[in-house]
């Protein structure tokens, strides 16, 4: 008798529990369904284009109708929000895919290809980019109590500076929070801030928060490698020795080349590289510099060895390049 009461009381609670999942699901896609409608309506008001600027600082709406071409950027700490439609960013040799309902977290600013994945006029990408505060980030690492068991062995390694993240029920109603508030613009320098770190907090917390944690946790100790990243960054244009940058960090060369390709997903030689392309392909677009005067600006002593190198990374010669995106930025407007 005592066993058939124990066996219903089971049977009961794992209802009950399946139930309970089933609502907490069906209130996730309720959210993600509501900022879905909510970003549609918004895109298809304002006058501007993507992306789409908005009352907040730092707070960008993202839409597109169709899947898009990659493209380079220099990716800043940032967070990248899908609420339909999908993704991709890769960083040096390792790739993020982020779907609806997925964020993906950079901590670290580094050289980036992406481009959206999964969209149609009738299902388009839709989605957020906010800017990563790192300051409050770090500060709401060191004030949650304890980090999940499972994931704490990883603090002794390396992190890469980027995580994908599921968004919790609580972090997408953040957000909804974010867009209403839009319609009363005097409300957002007093409201905001906190809001901002309500939905730091639910995403640090929420489903795959371990793994940012570890990464956030990771990139904060880590405070000497990215002081060299950034000597790197401000001098790519320089021939700087992996050996000045690893006594920045204060390690020896071997071990900050090991953390500094674990942290950005490449190596200091191709971070340099990208970011002196990067910043190539900006000099001949908006300045109309030529492929002479572009590569000895970026640190390139050799013009044909700049043309080798920015083909394999883009695709095209400089020349052909540059004109194609000329070319299509023309025919958008």
């Amino acid at each position: 008798m005592r066993n058939g009461l124990v066996s219903q009381f089971l049977a009961y609670s794992s209802h009950v529990h399946w139930s309970s999942m089933g609502v907490v699901k069906s209130r996730r896609a309720q959210s993600l369904d509501a900022l879905a409608q909510a970003l549609r309506r918004y895109t298809d008001w304002c006058a501007t284009t993507n992306p789409y600027l908005t009352a907040i600082e730092g707070f960008i709406v993202l839409r597109s109708d169709q899947p898009k071409l990659p493209s380079y950027r220099l990716f800043q700490p940032a967070l990248c929000i899908a609420i339909q439609g999908s993704k991709w960013a890769t960083f040096g040799e390792l790739r993020y895919e982020y779907n609806a309902g997925q964020a993906m977290v950079v901590t670290v600013e580094m050289p980036s290809r992406g481009a959206v994945s999964a969209a149609s006029p009738d299902e388009p990408f839709l989605g957020f980019v906010l800017v990563l505060d790192l300051g409050v980030l770090h500060e709401l690492t060191e004030q949650i109590p304890s980090q999940p068991k499972s994931e704490t062995h990883a603090l002794s390694t390396p992190a890469a500076g980027v995580s994908v993240v599921d968004l919790s029920e609580q972090a997408l109603d953040c957000l909804c929070r974010a867009m209403r508030m839009l319609e009363t613009p005097a409300a957002i320098p007093l409201l905001y801030p906190g809001l901002y770190r309500e939905m730091l907090y639910w995403l640090l917390t929420g489903p795959g928060g371990g793994q940012l944690l570890h990464t956030v946790v990771a990139s904060s100790r880590e405070d000497r490698l990215i002081a060299a990243i950034h000597e790197l960054k401000t001098r790519f244009a320089e021939a700087v020795r992996v050996d000045e940058l690893a006594a920045i960090a204060c390690m020896s060369s071997a071990t900050f080349h090991r953390h500094f390709k674990a942290t950005t997903g490449m190596s200091p030689l191709q971070y340099q590289k990208e970011l002196r392309l990067l910043a190539a392909r900006r000099l001949m677009l908006a300045n109309g510099s030529n492929v002479e005067t572009a590569a000895r600006e970026v640190g390139y002593e050799s013009a044909p060895q700049f043309s080798r190198e920015y083909a394999r990374m883009f695709g095209r010669p400089p020349r052909r390049d540059v004109r194609a995106l000329a070319e299509f930025v023309s025919e958008s407007f």
